[in-house]
């Protein structure tokens, strides 16, 4: 007798997918009829003012993606060729990127393993230990360059601890860019992520907490660091009545049909985090009880908007790796990913400085981001529990699935 097939999901159950529940058709709708569909018209301002409100910060400037404002956030605070910036290594391969773009050097700090953020003790010992202080600047030891800023990556949408860091860069007359693209809406110690350094980046990419299909923002209190960010995003035009420009721009703008969605996905974007946060609540009691099974923590002083729900499979307890479960929930029809792989491991980083970064390697060995849209239902969210818990129940000796 053949075995019996096991359950499948149907439809498939996606990981991260946008959700359109408020005013996205009447608003883009507007841009199709009135013609205003490019780089110019009103929801661009209204995009860039709404959000900033929402933030907290004064100014806000949009661009076409979320890589091009954290390049553009660079550029701004003048990072420049064969400077250093510290970076989160346990993050999407966009925020090396940007740093390498300006010509500068990305140096890669651990996550720190209890919230899997950037920890804040180890910029302090790359600073004080692998740094000196030397005519009124911060030089790396080992390269003798400057180092200039510092990256945090507030990961899966946990604020990263940032009174040290901040503290450490005020110290050390550093730059302090947020690198929040996943983090919309989340609150550090009661204060809105993107507002504790000098600037901040955020992401609308179709994944994200809100998207316009791709996007970002950069905002900021200081409105030098604003007025040289929107110069540079509109082609460094010097005259808008002339094709004239003194320097190399760019042609970083977000169009008004983007803005349009953003906009309408802004004004949902309470309820979404609302909704995000009881999808942590039904996994949490129903996958905690699981030898082998860490849930995704927050800590007490921190309000995630809990953009990707994360686990961590540890093998030896689970009876399987993170791969191997992934492997299953895929032939049950059911999305799942595995962490980015640490940068400092990144063959395109590979002339970058390396150091020990353990915790980010034994993150991204172990964790797993479960289905968590907006829209998951109770029934495809219960089926997903099932199936992890199935396998928990399987224990197979076998070895991971790559």
């Amino acid at each position: 007798m053949s075995k019996p097939e096991s359950p499948k999901a149907d439809p498939p159950i996606p990981l991260s997918i946008p959700v359109m529940q408020g005013n996205e058709w009447t608003y883009i709708k507007e841009c199709l009829d009135t013609g205003w569909v490019s780089s110019v018209g009103s929801y661009v301002t209204c995009f860039e003012k709404e959000l900033a409100a929402y933030i907290g910060e004064r100014y806000a400037v949009a661009t076409s993606t979320g890589t091009a404002a954290l390049h553009t956030a660079l550029m701004v605070a003048g990072i420049g060729p064969d400077e250093d910036v510290l970076v989160s290594t346990l993050t999407f391969i966009a925020s090396a990127n940007a740093i390498r773009y300006v010509g500068a050097h990305p140096a890669f700090i651990d996550a720190e393993p209890n919230y899997w953020q950037m920890d804040a003790e180890k910029v302090k010992h790359f600073v004080e230990e692998r740094c000196r202080w030397q005519n009124d600047e911060l030089r790396n030891r080992r390269t003798g360059r400057r180092v200039r800023a510092i990256m945090p990556v507030h990961v899966l949408g946990h604020p990263v601890d940032m009174e040290p860091i901040m503290e450490i860069a005020r110290q050390y007359k550093l730059i302090v860019i947020e690198d929040a693209t996943e983090a919309l809406g989340s609150k550090y110690k009661g204060q809105m992520v993107g507002t504790l350094g000098d600037m901040a980046c955020f992401s609308f990419n179709g994944n994200k907490i809100i998207t316009t299909g791709g996007g970002g923002i950069l905002v900021t209190d200081d409105r030098t660091y604003a007025d040289r960010a929107r110069y540079l995003t509109t082609q460094a035009k010097d005259r808008t009545s002339e094709y004239i420009h003194h320097e190399v721009g760019y042609n970083y703008r977000l169009t008004n049909l983007q803005a349009a969605m953003g906009v309408a996905q802004l004004e949902c974007l309470p309820e979404v985090i609302k909704t995000k946060r009881q999808i942590a609540e039904r996994y949490n009691p129903a996958l905690a009880d699981l030898p082998g099974i860490t849930v995704m923590p927050e800590a007490d002083w921190a309000q995630s908007n809990l953009w990707l729900y994360s686990i961590l499979v540890d093998r030896n307890e689970f009876g399987m790796d993170s791969r191997l479960l992934r492997a299953i929930l895929e032939d049950a029809n059911i999305e799942s990913r595995p962490l980015w792989q640490p940068l400092h491991m990144s063959k395109a980083h590979r002339t970058s400085l390396k150091v020990d970064n353990p915790v980010a390697e034994k993150l991204y060995q172990d964790a797993l981001s479960l289905p968590c849209s907006a829209n998951l239902t109770e029934d495809q969210q219960n089926f997903v529990i099932e199936r992890i818990r199935a396998a928990a129940k399987r224990k197979p000796d076998v070895s991971s699935k790559q």
